[in-house]
Parts: C-alpha cells; structure tokens; sequence
C-alpha cells in the first residue's frame, strides 16, 4: 500500500514536481511556492516552516527509481477528491510561473492530470484560466 502524506504536502509535491522538472529548480519558483502556501486559504491551518521539509523530502523520493510515479501514487491516495482539481490549478501555476511553457513541463502536467484523474475537459479548463492570469502584452 502507498504512504499517505497530508493534504498540504500533497499540493506542496504537486508544485515541487513541475519546478524540478527541469532540474533546476529557479529563486521565481521556490518564491511562487511559498507565496502560494502563505496566501491560499487550503494552506490556511498549514505551519510554512514546513515547507523546506516537505520540498525535500519530495525531491529525494523522485530520485529514487521509480520516483515520479510513487510520488504521484503518494499525491492521489493523499488528496481528498475535492483537492484535486486546485492540485491541478497549482501545478499550471507552477509551469507558468516563467512564462514559457516547455516541451516536457506539457509533458509533466498530463502525468499529473491523469495521475489526478481530472477530466480533460476540467484541465482544458484551468490551463485556460492560468494562461489568461500569466499572459502578458
């Protein structure tokens, strides 16, 4: 059986994933995320001096072998159903953050999509609303 996490760790992993997906992990995403954990009210009963931890011990588990697919195991048994689609809203968020959406961070976000079970339509969706929030003249 698969470990659970909390929820908050759940969604801090969902945001840790796409800012490690190119292996570097940028000052603008490492701010994003905890930006995101000081003001969004799913974080709002959550300790940030946790964040550090929880980042870690993310990282080290996609090291692993098979580490992307246990972690996203981790994420869907941790996340209640109505969390789901926010994890996913996170994860866009994240990608768009530089605002240059990479060949493989396309690639991350449909692991994550089916990992999370969203429908594609609830993706299409939020991809949508993200890209109008980030878009710029």
């Amino acid at each position: 059986m698969t470990e659970r996490i909390s929820h908050h760790d759940a969604l801090i992993w969902v945001m840790v994933c796409v800012a490690a997906a190119d292996g570097d992990m940028t000052n603008a995403e490492l701010h994003s995320i905890g930006e995101i954990v000081k003001t969004l009210p799913v974080f709002r009963d959550y300790d940030p001096d946790k964040l550090p931890d929880s980042a870690r011990a993310c990282g080290a588990m996609l090291h692993a072998p098979n580490g992307m697919d246990e972690v996203m195991s981790m994420i869907r048994v941790s996340l209640p159903a109505e969390l789901r689609d926010t994890a996913y809203v996170l994860a866009c968020e994240l990608a768009a953050v530089d605002s240059h959406i990479e060949l493989f961070e396309v690639r991350l976000l449909q692991i994550i999509r089916h990992g999370l079970k969203l429908s594609r339509l609830d993706a299409v969706a939020i991809e949508h609303a993200v890209q109008a929030r980030y878009r710029r003249l």
